[in-house]
C-alpha cells in the first residue's frame, strides 16, 4: 500500500472531523478552527497521510517569522505507532527548516507519554507545564521546544 503526504486542502475538512471527535473528544477541532487555519496558506502548512484514498493523519505548523509552531498532529485510532505521526511530524519540521525557522515549539497533553516520547525523537525537549491548559478536561499541556 503507497503512502502519500500532501497539502491538507478544504476537501478534507469532512474527513477529518470524526478523527478529532475520537481523538480529542470535547476538545477536537471545529471545521471552522480547520477553514481558519487554511486561510492563512503563508503562515501555515498543513499536511494529510494517505493510504488507499483514506486520511491516517495529519498535522499543521504555523510559522511565526524565526519561529514556529506545531498546531496539531492527529493519526487515526487503529493506525497509531505506524509511523504516521512520524511521517507528518518529520515532514513539518522540514518545511520548519525550508523556512529558516530558529526555533519550533508544541504543546502536548501531560497524559499523552506516547506524543511526548515521538517529541523528544526529534529533538523536542519539556520547558514548561501549561496547567489546565486542555479544556473542559482541565489537563495540563507540557510545552516543548526544539532548537
Amino acid at each position: 500500500m503507497t503512502r502519500t503526504l500532501e497539502p491538507l486542502r478544504w476537501w478534507h475538512i469532512e474527513e477529518l472531523l470524526p478523527i478529532e471527535e475520537e481523538l480529542f473528544g470535547m476538545e477536537r477541532w471545529s471545521s471552522g478552527m480547520f477553514w481558519s487555519e487554511l486561510a492563512h496558506p503563508d503562515s501555515r502548512h498543513y499536511l494529510v497521510v494517505r493510504e488507499e484514498g483514506e486520511i491516517l493523519g495529519y498535522g499543521g505548523l504555523c510559522d511565526y517569522g524565526g519561529e514556529a509552531y506545531v498546531q496539531t498532529i492527529g493519526v487515526r485510532p487503529g493506525r497509531q505507532r505506524q509511523g504516521v505521526g512520524s511521517t507528518v511530524l518529520g515532514a513539518l519540521l522540514a518545511e520548519a527548516d525550508r523556512r529558516k525557522v530558529r526555533m519550533v515549539g508544541l504543546e502536548v497533553r501531560a497524559d499523552n507519554a506516547a506524543a511526548q516520547q515521538l517529541y523528544a525523537r526529534y529533538g523536542f525537549q519539556p520547558v514548561g507545564v501549561r496547567r489546565g491548559y486542555y479544556q473542559p478536561s482541565n489537563v495540563d499541556a507540557v510545552v516543548m521546544i526544539r532548537q
